[in-house]
């Protein structure tokens, strides 16, 4: 008999809450390093994950882990899109 398979578990940038893949938001830097929102969860490059509560956004910009996580600085456009994300949701 086979086992169900547990989702991928990833810990959130702002918090640190470790949440199903599924339920957070992927920032991407890209090989090219391009930094973007992954849709998908599948995008090539390095990824951070984020909860979908704009607490664990502001946490992650103000301790400046988000871009430590991605080795590169995040611009504000990216912030934006991020928060425009988060409010979709709710």
């Amino acid at each position: 008999m086979k086992t169900p398979k547990k989702p991928p578990m990833r810990h959130c940038t702002g918090c640190g809450a470790e949440l199903p893949k599924g339920e957070l938001i992927r920032v991407l830097r890209s090989p090219e390093g391009v930094i973007s929102i992954d849709e998908t969860g599948k995008g090539a490059g390095r990824g951070a994950y984020l909860c979908k509560k704009a607490s664990c956004l502001q946490k992650a910009r103000k301790s400046g882990k988000l871009h430590r996580s991605l080795n590169t600085v995040i611009s504000d456009e990216i912030y934006e899109k991020l928060q425009e994300q988060i409010n979709s949701v709710k």
